[in-house]
């Protein structure tokens, strides 16, 4: 396989200041699909995380019987209940309700702590084949997605596709019989170019590309290899998009701030204690460090 050849980004895009007028629809109206019985924290961070991103209004879609956990963790995102099936993951019966979601919102995020199953695969094969969504797919978004053989050719979403390796090694297996280019950053592109989204490959020095641009982050420490931290990015980028970046530079943004906001937690705590709420605690001041 031929190297590709991308253009290398080093600005770091900044959003626009916020004018007095605005109100929280200015500001992005985003809706985190996510969470099952047993994993309603993973929704959680990922809403808690928007909010902290600047998203003016953020809904948490979650089955049934998650939302009551997941609504008592924070009372600044509004939850929309999901018929669910018997081991409380979302059901293929609450797919309506989620299409309904995706025409309410700017910006939509699926996948943290929601499980594996046909009829989940379902719902996400609906979603990506939705002309007007911006999608943030993380998580066991991706797991799912990698069991639906060639859905990039369905495909008229703009997709943002955020794996850790393995998950990135799922998807590739269930797309291309091409074996994986060594190189991280060849890796990302190449997928990016499969599935014409955008595929930011988390790890050290995460990588953001869309096939034709790269960017390669340089925040972060290892301190954030903790649970929920994925889930945080997955908040963070989903604001963004809300607010008005294109995918692109808020991908780029996102996981520069979140590795920064990482940094500044480590200082305070420490890497072996760092935890994803911390991550998100430290937003605030990452956000400033930006301006």
């Amino acid at each position: 396989m031929a190297k590709s050849k991308t253009k290398q980004i080093r600005a770091i895009p900044v959003l626009k200041p916020r004018p007095v007028d605005g109100h929280k629809g200015t500001f992005g109206k985003v809706a985190i699909i996510a969470g099952s019985v047993g994993m309603s924290g993973a929704a959680a961070l990922a809403g808690k995380a928007a909010l902290r991103a600047g998203a003016g209004l953020v809904r948490i879609a979650t089955s049934k019987s998650a939302l009551p956990i997941a609504a008592a963790i924070d009372p600044s995102y509004t939850t929309i209940p999901l018929a669910e099936d018997k081991h409380g993951r979302i059901s293929q019966m609450a797919i309506n309700k989620v299409l309904h979601i995706v025409e309410e919102n700017d910006c939509v995020a699926i996948g943290p702590g929601l499980g594996v199953s046909h009829q989940l695969q379902m719902i996400i094969g609906t979603l990506v084949q939705h002309r007007d969504l911006k999608v943030v797919i993380d998580g066991d978004g991706l797991n799912n997605l990698a069991k639906i053989g060639g859905w990039p050719r369905q495909a008229k979403a703009e997709i943002v596709l955020t794996p850790h390796p393995g998950e990135f090694q799922r998807l590739w297996a269930g797309l291309s019989r091409e074996k994986l280019p060594s190189d991280r950053k060849e890796q990302a592109v190449e997928l990016a170019k499969l599935t014409n989204s955008i595929v930011v490959l988390k790890g050290a020095g995460t990588v953001v590309t869309d096939g034709r641009q790269c960017y390669v982050n340089k925040t972060g420490n290892p301190g954030m290899a903790t649970a929920g931290s994925g889930d945080v990015l997955t908040g963070v980028i989903t604001a963004l998009i809300g607010q008005g970046l294109s995918c692109f530079d808020a991908c780029v943004l996102g996981v520069y701030i979140h590795g920064l906001a990482g940094d500044i937690a480590a200082k305070k705590l420490g890497q072996i204690s760092l935890t994803s709420a911390d991550i998100i605690e430290s937003l605030a001041d990452a956000f400033m460090k930006n301006k």
